[in-house]
């Protein structure tokens, strides 16, 4: 009997795709470009090279004289805080191929390099933990249930505009992990299933930090290193995002009717008991509150609310989350009147369940940190200004597109792609004359749209949060990826020749 094919884990995945960039560090010429770093306490620039650093005075004519066409005030007030590439200095360099010894090292090293967000998965799932036992959290999903009945489809609505308004604002990304243990069960208890909680979350976050229109580290950085104001082609953005968000809502509700009207429709019918159990979902019926549980819920959504607000408004980055989480993991527990013996196996066992998750970000980390060591990222961004150079500009545009969505599979980072590229990139845009915004909305929706599907970015955490398989997502996702991208295409044509 011929045996059935089962997808490997998100582990696995990211393994196999280490194993392609380190072969690829063999086939590829290294090379980078010189970079250019402002220092603040000196207010000097100094100019990177491959041998040696130069030091100049902190004045706009040695920008121009390097050809970069940006103000220096934007290094001086800190927009800009990243080394940016400088246009025309690419060179290659000697051959770093990746072996075996350190194909091996990186998931390990992956794991150091992104401690951060591992730690705060880690204490998030010691968090949820304390509060399931509780009992808080069965009866907030009940409660919200009931509420919910009959307009279940406004779950979807609300959910899916919130995140992507997070996203286009100040970049909601990695911060979504926390999300899913909350709403997930909700989704469940309104007779959806986990694929309609993961689209929720996960596609509201992607449209929202690919259309971002305010978002510091995408579209404010890619606009100042391209040498132009966040401003320009603002309103542009926030048309695409409206546009983006309502065709993505529209796709999750049309799934989401259809699995809710007959539960076998479900892409992950199969897996359907194993998730409810895995999310504990009881009985909706209306659980009276006590003031305990009244006043847990109270502390949850606190956690949550102050979360946001630190980092949209005060900087808060990952330490400061995890705080949150911690001291909020302390309070529910005396509320609730938990022994410490407990409280602790409890919170151990709540960390546990996300260790998967933890274990996912490192390894994917690790790809990152072969493809830095292996020094092929500047030798695919110097043959992608080469391939766009001279074309009409509706061609170039979308060519664009599809370059920054490549790109950002060896450069994951916002802010890093959007530095090293858009000083080299956008001034190609002058000899077409396409505007140089329509470069960084080109950066920005190519970039976003790898994220719905590229294993090196969140979608494997995601997934694993709610113990669905890579190839799932992708029977889910693609249609709309197609549709999305076609827009997007249509979009920026149009715009071009306005």
């Amino acid at each position: 009997m011929k045996k059935k094919f089962i997808f490997p884990t998100a582990h696995s995945v990211l393994l196999i795709i280490a194993a392609l960039v380190a072969l690829a560090t063999w086939l590829l010429p290294a090379g980078k470009f010189e970079e250019l770093k402002y220092d603040k306490d000196k207010k000097v620039l100094t100019h990177i090279k491959a041998d040696k650093e130069i030091e100049y005075p902190a004045e706009q004519k040695i920008l121009d004289s390097l050809g970069i066409k940006i103000a220096l005030s934007k290094f001086e007030d800190g927009s800009i805080w990243k080394p940016i590439g400088i246009p025309g200095t690419y060179h290659k360099i000697e051959s770093k191929p990746q072996g075996v010894l350190e194909y091996i090292k990186s998931p390990l090293q992956g794991v150091i390099n992104s401690i951060d967000v591992i730690l705060f998965v880690l204490i998030l799932g010691g968090f949820i933990g304390i509060v399931h036992f509780s009992g808080a959290f069965d009866a907030g999903v009940g409660r919200l249930a009931i509420a919910l009945k009959g307009r279940e489809k406004l779950l979807i609505v609300f959910i899916t505009t919130l995140i992507a308004l997070g996203g286009t604002t100040f970049g909601l990304a990695e911060e979504t992990i926390a999300f899913f243990p909350i709403l997930v069960p909700v989704f469940l208890a309104a007779r959806y299933d986990a694929m309609v909680a993961l689209a929720s979350i996960f596609i509201g976050s992607s449209v929202g930090t690919m259309i971002s229109t305010v978002n510091p580290f995408s579209a404010i950085i890619a606009s100042n290193a391209a040498g132009i104001t966040w401003t320009s082609g603002l309103y542009g953005r926030i048309l695409m995002l409206i546009i983006g968000t309502a065709f993505c809502i529209w796709y999750i509700i049309r799934y989401a009717e259809r699995v809710r009207k007959d539960p076998s429709k479900s892409i992950i019918y199969n897996q359907k008991e194993e998730i409810e159990k895995l999310f504990a979902v009881k009985s909706t019926v209306a659980i009276k509150f006590s003031w305990r549980i009244s006043l847990i819920l109270i502390v949850f959504a606190a956690s949550f609310v102050l979360m946001i607000i630190g980092v949209s408004m005060l900087h808060w980055w990952f330490m400061e989350m995890t705080m949150i989480f911690l001291v909020a993991a302390v309070i529910v527990g005396i509320i609730a009147g938990i022994k410490e013996k407990i409280f602790v196996d409890t919170f151990v066992k709540g960390a546990n369940e996300l260790l998967n998750v933890a274990l996912i970000i490192g390894i994917a980390r690790g790809i990152t940190w072969i493809m830095d060591e292996g020094a092929v990222s500047g030798t695919l961004l110097n043959s992608a200004s080469g391939l766009v150079e001279g074309m009409p500009k509706g061609i170039f545009i979308n060519v664009m597109l599809f370059l920054y969505a490549g790109l950002s599979f060896f450069v994951p980072s916002s802010s890093g792609l959007a530095v090293l590229s858009m000083p080299i990139m956008a001034p190609l845009a002058d000899v077409v004359e396409v505007p140089r915004e329509l470069v960084v909305n080109a950066y920005q929706y190519g970039m976003g749209l790898m994220a719905f599907i590229t294993p090196t970015g969140l979608i494997l955490a995601s997934l694993t949060m709610v113990n669905v398989t890579y190839d799932k997502w992708l029977r889910f996702v693609m249609p709309l990826l197609f549709w999305l991208t076609l827009i997007t295409m249509i979009f920026l044509t149009v715009q071009v020749y306005l």
